[in-house]
């Protein structure tokens, strides 16, 4: 069983290297190639590696790193222009996938929570698959790319109040007074925290890094926003890959925003074939 983290990624390379070719040959997604590496020499392929807290760390900074491009090929104005597409698509899609799985799971004699339930899960995609997957196809940015990149938008930020349900249906009461003000603290504070970060303080900070001509602290800087904006949304309930997005869209708005994407696009290619092989 291979454990040491060196040896983990060298093997995961490896198999990448040897299927990718396979699939290319073929004309097949890359996306593909590395789901079937991962299903190969899984826990339960053959058992070459078994996961752990190492590869799930690798997988996460893929994650991370897919997002906060997208983000930075974005702008303020590009995301209000999505405000029908992320409140309106991203409500029906969740409503309406949520009560399909309803009527199927209830005429299979589940209950009435555990169909819901599975609604929810369900109704929530993978948000890094997704947008790989349309990365790879050049259709981040089209009319139906950003549309999904609206609703998987939503999706992220819904998981806080399905967590709220989710308890109702298992019979736990929940004190929704006291759940909606937290929620209502929490959206106010990243709201706060972005328009003040997007104004002031990486203007800032990029002015100051700019000067030095360094690009090692250039490098380290952008992902320092990064992981930082990641971590905090990641700290008051809310997912990694929405932070970094975030972050992207903060630094958007700046003069050195392709500066930042050239350095960050390698990281994102090699980090996002951990989060989908194993």
């Amino acid at each position: 069983m291979v454990s040491s983290l060196l040896a983990n990624v060298d093997v995961i390379l490896g198999f990448a290297i040897l299927i990718l070719t396979i699939f290319y040959r073929f004309e097949v997604p890359p996306v593909l190639g590395f789901l079937v590496t991962g299903m190969l020499i899984g826990p339960y392929g053959l058992g070459i590696l078994s996961g752990g807290q190492n590869v799930e760390l690798n997988a996460d900074l893929g994650v991370i790193f897919l997002l906060f491009t997208i983000g930075v090929d974005l702008s303020l104005k590009e995301l209000w222009k999505m405000k029908k597409a992320l409140l309106l698509g991203g409500t029906l899609q969740i409503l309406l996938t949520t009560a399909l799985v309803i009527i199927v799971c209830s005429a299979l004699g589940f209950s009435h929570a555990t169909s819901a339930f599975l609604g929810f899960l369900i109704s929530l995609s993978s948000t890094a698959i997704v947008l790989k997957v349309l990365q790879d196809r050049n259709e981040v940015y089209t009319a139906h790319g950003k549309t999904s990149l609206a609703v998987l938008i939503f999706q992220d930020l819904a998981i806080v109040p399905l967590i709220l349900i989710t308890p109702m249906m298992a019979g736990s009461s929940v004190n929704f007074e006291n759940s909606l003000s937290t929620v209502f603290l929490k959206g106010s504070l990243i709201i706060l925290i972005f328009i003040l970060s997007a104004k002031f303080l990486i203007p800032w900070v990029f002015y100051h890094v700019g000067r030095t001509g360094n690009k090692e602290l250039f490098l380290v800087s952008v992902v320092f926003i990064c992981l930082s904006t990641a971590l905090f949304t990641s700290s008051i309930g809310l997912s990694l890959a929405l932070g970094a997005f975030l972050a992207g869209i903060i630094i958007s708005g700046s003069q050195y925003s392709q500066q930042a994407m050239g350095n960050i696009i390698p990281l994102r290619d090699m980090f996002m074939s951990f989060f989908l092989c194993p």
